[in-house]
């Protein structure tokens, strides 16, 4: 990569060397610490002789805006006061647009934002300590031989064909859908799952049934694409099939782990919403996003598995059962939808990285995932036991826990009016996390409560974090 300096003429040479590269170092484009050229290499880029680049380094060096480093090379000095230029302020035709994308931020972006705290109860963060490192590492070494053969070239937008076999394998073998390689699509995260969902089926005003309360990053991308979204509320069985409009083209649902509340849906309920899908005509979205671990009753069916009309797209992703960083979602796809998302996609972003694809495809094609999973359910379990030993003893008289069989995260209901933002911000204090649920509510009235979530939050730590909770909310009736 060339140095950006622009030599005009024949004149003043190390002047113009001199001038520009100062101004680059006071203005900020050149970093503090960073390397330039050796002085031979950067004149024959500029087309000019040796001399003149020598001495306005020289007189860079001498000035401290330059420092050479023995047997290293020549590296920007700059001083304190050298920051990048700010833009002048100037009005833009698209001001209103840019506007507009603030009204869809959400508390789970804000969360993210705001560091972790000693003790965090924080909602789908997986336990990082427990990553298989050794694992992967072998899988992302045969990855680097795989890709060998395939350097250079894109990719089929849909994903390698290694990777979407081993997901739909896995997938029949975990959660009992009913698919085939050639109808998943890797996706970078559930998250671009949705969006793609959305582009293909969703226009301005188009209707989309979501729950109420629930994943607030799905009713606003779906809202950023001009649908008109329906809240409907979910009772102890799950969404309420018979409160979804007739208009809608699109329903969301979390029928194993429902976000935020926990409970699963019934299998009555998942009967009823297949049945008022096919009525109107509307796709269903099944956003399966935790349930890989389960910890009571026997395994449920996926909602996909019950469709016989090809209306349900199951999205799952792997990034709750390794880490988020890797950004690795899928979907089974029904066929009339197939060829538009391979089209969208390839509009998109063509594919996802295939190196990562290649080392997710023998991480589970070796059995890597399946043993984490096993190992991960046990941690998780421990400490939902945990967490229920509290809710069910010292903070009883608050709190009440929502029945969940899978995901790893609770929602507790308060027992009767409390105020919970006023107990979250008393809780930062002390160094716990605690997460309230009103921002998943569109429409309905917000139940007081908080999401308890296990995965960042080691087991032994558990009880003493609910203890300083239980100290607030003893100061808080006072």
């Amino acid at each position: 990569m060339e140095l950006h300096l622009i030599i005009e003429g024949k004149r003043d040479l190390a002047a113009q060397v001199y001038r520009q590269l100062s101004e680059a170092i006071l203005s900020g484009r050149l970093a503090h610490g960073q390397q330039v050229p050796p002085s031979r290499l950067l004149a024959q880029q500029l087309g000019i002789s040796r001399k003149p680049v020598a001495e306005a380094y020289s007189r860079l060096s001498y000035e401290q805006l330059l420092a050479g480093q023995p047997g290293r090379g020549t590296f920007v000095n700059a001083p304190p006061s050298a920051r990048p230029a700010a833009p002048r302020a100037q009005a833009l035709a698209a001001a209103a647009a840019l506007a507009r994308w603030k009204q869809f931020d959400n508390p789970l972006r804000k969360f993210a934002k705001e560091g972790r705290a000693q003790y965090d109860f924080i909602g789908g963060s997986p336990a990082a300590p427990h990553f298989p490192e050794d694992d992967w590492r072998r899988a992302v070494n045969a990855a680097l031989r795989a890709e060998r053969a395939h350097r250079t070239r894109y990719s089929d937008t849909a994903g390698i064909p290694e990777l979407r076999q081993a997901i739909a394998r896995h997938a029949a073998y975990a959660r009992g859908v009913a698919t085939d390689a050639a109808h998943i699509m890797v996706t970078n995260g559930a998250q671009q799952a949705l969006d793609l969902l959305a582009r293909v089926l969703l226009e301005p005003g188009a209707c989309v049934a979501v729950e109420d309360p629930g994943y607030p990053a799905a009713r606003q991308l779906f809202a950023s694409h001009g649908a008109r979204l329906a809240p409907v509320p979910v009772d102890a069985e799950g969404i309420v099939a018979e409160r979804i409009p007739r208009d809608a083209r699109l329903i969301y649902v979390t029928p194993a782990h429902q976000f935020p509340l926990g409970m699963p849906m019934s299998e009555a309920r998942k009967a009823a919403l297949l049945a008022r899908a096919r009525e109107i005509g509307a796709v269903i979205i099944e956003d399966d996003y935790d349930s890989a671990f389960r910890y009571e009753g026997r395994p449920a069916d996926s909602l996909q598995s019950m469709d016989s009309h090809g209306l349900v797209v199951y999205v799952g992703t792997l990034s709750k059962v390794l880490m988020p960083e890797l950004r690795i979602g899928y979907m089974a796809v029904p066929e009339p939808l197939l060829e538009a998302l391979h089209v969208v996609r390839h509009l998109s972003d063509w594919h996802s990285p295939t190196l990562t694809q290649h080392a997710a495809a023998r991480f589970i094609e070796d059995g890597a995932l399946l043993r984490h999973v096993r190992k991960l359910g046990a941690v998780y379990a421990t400490r939902r036991e945990a967490l229920q030993r509290g809710f069910a003893g010292p903070l009883a008289p608050w709190f009440e826990l929502v029945p969940a069989t899978a995901g790893f995260h609770m929602t507790a209901l308060a027992r009767h009016p409390l105020d919970i933002e006023l107990l979250v911000r008393l809780a930062r204090r002390v160094d716990v996390g605690l997460y309230s649920i009103r921002g998943f509510y569109v429409e309905q009235e917000a139940l007081p409560g908080l999401v308890m979530g296990f995965g960042a939050i080691e087991t032994l730590d558990i009880a003493p974090a609910l203890a300083r909770v239980l100290a607030i909310l003893q100061e808080m009736d006072t």
